[in-house]
């Protein structure tokens, strides 16, 4: 099977190896947690083939790769599999050395990781509040809690004093945020960044950075995708 942006279902036959000299993607097109390597892979420019995955109608040889049915998924072309999306991206940095993007310093890769777990924490209020407005109910406390926290990764930048996360780069800490900022428009949360003006300006460069741009989908796209998927029907081909 090719790389296809069509997603691959139930009855979808088993794809074929992977080709020497590349390595395979299994995503979902609007998954923030898929983007991350995606955008990983862009930034390395690592040869590769994405299989999208219908993740409501999971097909079993994908499950016999990854059990739990979550994307992203890593394939090599000699059958080794890698998943969970911080696990695939820092796998990737390091089989495929060129341009770096974890820091080479212990300490500087031991601040981002921690700085990633904070961040794994406040992740699940994009969704709480979202989907918690799309059903009519009362976010105010969850809204007044996201805000603390995004203030606190603003107090983050401003301590560093440095452009991004990780310095005055683009760095791994980077990448592995992103995609739910790139979210924010359309889950109406622009308003919980009214405070947080160096987290906000961070936001400005990211939506240029070149990777950025070359695996984004833009604020309607996403907002198609977010109604069907809260509608129970999830448009995982949307646009193609």
């Amino acid at each position: 099977m090719a790389s296809t942006q069509k997603c691959q279902g139930k009855e979808s036959p088993a794809p074929g190896p992977v080709p020497n000299g590349v390595i395979r993607l299994y995503s979902m097109r609007f998954c923030p947690f898929a983007q991350r390597t995606r955008l990983v892979l862009t930034a390395k420019g690592v040869k590769h083939e994405i299989i999208n995955i219908n993740l409501k109608d999971k097909p079993d040889w994908f499950l016999g790769k990854n059990p739990s049915g979550t994307v992203p998924v890593l394939e090599t072309s000699s059958g080794q599999v890698v998943y969970e999306s911080p696990i695939t991206c820092e796998y990737l940095d390091e089989v495929y050395p060129e341009k770096k993007l974890c820091p080479c310093d212990p300490f500087e890769r031991a601040q981002q990781k921690m700085l990633l777990d904070v961040y794994s924490k406040v992740i699940p209020y994009f969704y709480k509040i979202s989907m918690g407005k799309k059903r009519g109910e009362d976010v105010t406390a969850s809204e007044v809690e996201f805000t603390e926290k995004l203030s606190l990764l603003n107090g983050t930048l401003v301590k560093k004093k440095t452009k991004y996360f990780g310095g005055d780069s683009v760095t791994m800490i980077d990448y592995l945020i992103w995609p739910w900022f790139e979210r924010a428009e359309m889950m109406s949360l622009k308003h919980c960044l009214a405070n947080t003006p160096v987290l906000s300006k961070w936001i400005e460069r990211m939506f240029e950075d070149p990777v950025v741009k070359a695996t984004m989908f833009s604020t309607e796209d996403h907002k198609v995708f977010f109604d069907s998927y809260m509608d129970g029907n999830p448009n995982y081909d949307h646009g193609l």
